[in-house]
């Protein structure tokens, strides 16, 4: 059955207009009155329902399709542990490939980092529409992948930035940074035990000394992938297989 994102208020008995991007996908593919979707809200709020919803297309307008929400299901397809990605901007369309897989393989969150070595460079309007469409890249995954919980794909920041602003916030858990230093431990050796964990990558050509050092001074221990080396869109998502997938 088809599967959408559909932020609004999801209640079981009630009549909703889709939003426009569920709406153009319910026409495109032809659906009819009568037909049954999936729709899920996403959200990862404790004010969010979770789960999917049943539904049951009562109208097709030109630009607007109506439902009816029916039976909600309690069905959540998170990974054990929340792994939040602290990633190197990539070039091109490596960073849409790399959002599109880290919500597949269960991330919880993905932080673009604007790394010393970064080609991608985002300012102003332009960071805003990169990651608008970011996140439309990972709400489609979890359309796709049966996920009901959307990781939320934060604003782009330097290291510098997002550890002032981890200052403020409660501790997330273990911190691993992947390094070709030596001295590293093996990802599963490092990532042992539960809770949180949150993994920094760099882009093509890996982060610079200062920012390893950086990440190191706040607590960050370097892992290692072993002795091949990944590509900068690979390399998280290797970790994340190793660390979500049961």
């Amino acid at each position: 059955m088809p599967r959408f994102h559909c932020p609004a208020p999801l209640v079981t008995g009630a009549e909703i207009d889709l939003p426009p991007g569920a709406a153009r996908h319910v026409q495109v593919l032809r659906l009819q009155p009568g037909d049954g979707i999936t729709l899920f809200h996403g959200g990862q709020g404790a004010d969010s329902p979770g789960g999917e919803f049943d539904a049951t297309v009562l109208r097709m307008g030109r630009s607007d399709v109506r439902v009816q929400v029916g039976a909600h299901h309690a069905i959540e397809r998170e990974a054990p542990r929340a792994v939040h990605l602290l990633a190197g901007i990539t070039a091109n369309e490596r960073m849409d490939w790399l959002v599109e897989k880290a919500t597949e393989l269960g991330v919880a969150s993905i932080t673009p980092l604007v790394a010393e070595r970064s080609v991608l460079k985002l300012k102003g309007d332009r960071a805003e529409k990169k990651l608008a469409h970011w996140q439309a890249v990972a709400v489609a995954a979890c359309e796709q992948c049966g996920r009901n919980r959307v990781p939320v794909v934060h604003d782009a920041v330097d290291l510098a930035g997002w550890l002032r602003a981890q200052t403020t916030l409660p501790a997330q858990g273990t911190r691993l940074l992947l390094s070709l230093r030596a001295g590293t431990q093996a990802l599963r050796t490092a990532a042992a035990g539960g809770g949180a964990l949150i993994f920094l990558s760099g882009p093509e050509g890996g982060l610079s000394s200062t920012e390893e050092d950086l990440a190191l001074a706040h607590g960050f221990a370097p892992v290692t992938l072993g002795t091949r080396v990944l590509r900068a869109e690979t390399a998280p998502l290797a970790a994340l297989a190793a660390l979500t997938l049961e």
